[in-house]
């Protein structure tokens, strides 16, 4: 058999476990608080790994290692803010929001909980976060979808298009079928695959290298070949503050912030069994977490030492990772590593489809639609997961239309709208249901401006100005209004303290 064969049938095997886990979920599913939250029965070691596998997209394999193979650590900056996040994440959050949506009317979603929350009678909370998710996640899916069909030409010689509807497909599949519990299940899977490839790919070249001195040594004497051949562009990849100004280090560190508004991350909490698991789910997900990111950032390093030695050359640093597994590895292990590439894309397709899922049915549809019955729910999830992934389907057709650019974007959206009004909501009680709904729309609109302007988009992630703005909204609106419901909005906060 040749290699791509033997490749093939791994990645055909990895698609069959998917599909397979998906068709165990859905005898799982039986009401809409199965399909969109698993019925808050999630272990912490599946909360983890699906929050961390649903967040680290195939910029974690592919984009990383090949900041990293061009510029060296000072890239890894981003890797060390979203760690830095995500323990904080796990850490403040997770637990109390655990308690609070459930304190609050047993909120399923986090639009639902913004309007428990804050007993808004208007279900203008509800209504703008639900439309925010939906439309920054249709195209987040879709960017999904492009890197899909371009992993599939770029690795098979497939044609655009079949590669781009072979991942939406299968992907759609288990989540459609599977609901929340599908996609975290897969996500387990995926996670390890992950955690596999990028512990076992750096660990293999630096053996074959002969130690860690003699890659050093290689690394550097491959900065030294490129700083006399480019005299004005000198490198010292081994260094985390060479070649990037202060700003810039806290622009990549600030991704970090992101965390505390992504919806996708923050409903595995609300999944858990119990606020006292997110202990444990922390110590899962940060040691994952720390792993993988290691794992690619010394992958790229490594790369480096390796690829100058061998004499080789490498046209595209993205493609360090697939390289490297392909050449060090029997064609069936690097078909299993090809996989963990789409391990990557996917479990965050799948977990970005139940949350449009249950924007467009739990926060839109029955707020305008009649009641439905609990069958009713669960059918209208799954043709929600569906509208979702043919709209994002049809942005993906073109790979050109440049939807992969706004992942950043939708990142620092998301962070920026409901990461505060999240921390907010959990740790102060003055915060008011206007003060939250405008700090949102000055979150979302400052992104929108600075994202869009080059000259500040070059001097900061946008993330940050957006992120204090809506800190600075919301803080001073809610301090000049008074909430609605006081009484029992004091008790609900103070039922939720009680358990932390």
């Amino acid at each position: 058999m040749t290699d791509q064969t033997y490749q093939l049938i791994a990645i055909a095997v990895y698609f069959l476990t998917m599909l397979g886990i998906g068709y165990y979920a859905y005898f799982q599913t039986t009401d809409l608080d199965d399909y969109m939250l698993a019925g808050r029965k999630l272990p912490p070691s599946v909360a983890a790994l699906s929050a961390g596998a649903s967040d680290m997209s195939g910029w974690l394999l592919m984009g990383l290692p090949g900041a990293i193979y061009s510029a060296g650590l000072v890239e890894a900056w981003i890797a060390i803010g979203l760690t830095i996040g995500a323990y904080l994440n796990w850490r403040f959050v997770a637990p109390r929001l655990r308690s609070y949506t459930e304190v609050s009317n047993n909120s399923i979603t986090l639009p639902s909980f913004m309007e428990n929350r804050f007993k808004d009678e208007s279900r203008l909370l509800r209504i703008t976060s639900g439309i925010i998710i939906l439309v920054f996640f249709t195209f987040y899916v879709s960017s999904g979808m492009v890197a899909g069909g371009v992993f599939f030409e770029a690795s098979f010689g497939t044609h655009y298009l079949f590669g781009m509807l072979l991942v939406a497909g299968v992907t759609l599949t288990y989540t459609l079928f599977g609901g929340f519990l599908g996609a975290s299940l897969t996500d387990v899977v995926q996670g390890l695959l992950m955690l596999a490839a990028l512990v076992i790919v750096p660990v293999m070249i630096v053996i074959g290298m002969g130690g860690p001195g003699d890659t050093i040594a290689a690394i550097n004497a491959a900065d030294a070949a490129h700083n006399l051949a480019n005299p004005d562009d000198e490198l010292r990849r081994t260094s985390l503050l060479f070649g990037g100004s202060l700003l810039a280090i806290i622009s990549a560190a600030s991704w970090g912030l992101g965390y505390f508004g992504q919806p996708h991350i923050i409903v595995r909490f609300m999944a858990l069994r119990s606020s006292a698991d997110a202990k444990a789910g922390r110590r899962i997900g940060i040691g994952w977490m720390i792993l993988v990111s290691a794992g690619a950032v010394f992958t790229g390093l490594i790369g480096v030492g390796y690829f100058h030695s061998t004499g080789r050359t490498l046209d595209n640093p993205e493609t360090v990772f697939l390289l490297l597994s392909q050449i060090l590895f029997h064609p069936l292990v690097a078909g299993l590593v090809l996989a963990a590439v789409l391990a990557a894309i996917m479990s965050t397709v799948s977990s970005q489809l139940i949350v449009c899922s249950s924007a467009l049915v739990e926060d839109l549809y029955k707020i305008f639609g009649k009641d439905l019955s609990v069958t009713q729910q669960v059918r209208m999830g799954r043709v929600g997961v569906l509208a979702v992934a043919v709209v994002a389907a049809l942005l993906a057709v073109d790979p050109r239309s440049n939807i992969l650019g706004l992942v950043a974007f939708a990142w620092a959206g998301f962070g920026a709208a409901f990461g505060p009004i999240i921390l907010l909501s959990l740790f102060w009680r003055r915060l008011s249901a206007m003060g939250a709904l405008a700090g949102m729309i000055a979150g979302s609109v400052v992104v929108g401006i600075w994202g869009n302007v080059p000259a500040l988009k070059a001097l900061m992630y946008e993330i940050v100005p957006g992120f204090f703005a809506c800190v600075v909204v919301a803080v001073v609106v809610s301090l000049l209004t008074r909430p609605r419901h006081d009484q029992e909005i004091q008790r609900e906060f103070s039922a939720m303290e009680s358990q932390h």
